[in-house]
């Protein structure tokens, strides 16, 4: 059952008993529901965890403001320190834009995170794919950078050549999504201080295994498990192996 947190800013849902030693963040046009069946497995080994619906997904509305993940997680940041005051500082399982907010929280606040599971997340752009955005486009962008296009134009262009993220989303959440689409976290990364596992898909073609790996080499100690057959959507397409990579860390974190 999904329950208001943050004055109602914010809504998520427990699974299993007692406080929640495991958040799950989802990614981008997400929600909660993602992680159910993890969420489970964990529930029959007596773990329990809070999945959220991030602000402008699922039943979380959007954000007044803008902002890209850095601005979720001072969002988010009070809804961690809860947690983590009320028992060992949780792990956060964060897939994609989730994976982003987790970070940056991790970052930010080392004493209320236990440790990160991480999965599909865009966190070093110099290793994200670039090829698939037209000359044209990238020249209306430069253009508009210097003030020679008009804005109407610009929309007119990203309608066009956009993701189909941009195009599915409107309002202060395609805002949110302009905000986020330059951001890259290799300050963060070097920041964090708790253990960091990421777990990717071999097939995945959103975030390629290119940038776990560069991640790895950011973060000490980080592991990288490879999982073949697998794409971007990690939570859904193999549960099993976030089960254990996640029984894994709180193993190592209590």
């Amino acid at each position: 059952m999904l329950r208001a947190y943050l004055d109602g800013a914010v809504f998520g849902t427990t699974t299993g008993d007692g406080e929640p030693r495991v958040l799950f963040f989802h990614g981008w046009r997400r929600t909660h529901e993602d992680f159910t069946r993890v969420a489970d497995a964990l529930e029959e080994r007596g773990v329990a965890s809070l999945a959220l619906d991030l602000p402008g997904f699922g039943a979380t509305p959007p954000p007044a403001v803008a902002t890209g993940a850095r601005g979720y997680a001072a969002r988010l940041a009070s809804l961690v320190e809860s947690v983590a005051s009320s028992g060992p500082p949780p792990v956060i399982v964060g897939h994609s834009f989730g994976g982003r907010v987790a970070t940056c929280i991790a970052a930010e606040r080392p004493g209320d995170v236990g440790g990160l599971v991480l999965c599909g997340v865009p966190l070093v752009r110099a290793a994200m794919p670039h090829g698939r955005t037209s000359r044209r486009y990238q020249a209306i962008r430069a253009a508009a950078r210097l003030g020679l296009v008009s804005e109407a134009r610009l929309e007119a262009a990203r309608r066009r050549h956009g993701s189909s993220d941009y195009r599915a989303a409107t309002g202060v959440v395609r805002d949110v999504l302009v905000a986020s689409a330059g951001e890259s976290y290799e300050v963060e990364l070097a920041a964090v201080r708790c253990p960091v596992a990421l777990v990717w898909g071999r097939d995945d073609l959103t975030v390629p295994l290119e940038v776990a790996e560069v991640a790895q080499r950011l973060v000490p100690g980080a592991t990288l498990e490879v999982l073949d057959g697998i794409g971007h959507l990690v939570p859904t397409e193999a549960p099993e192996r976030l089960v254990a990579a996640t029984l894994a860390m709180l193993r190592g974190t209590s």
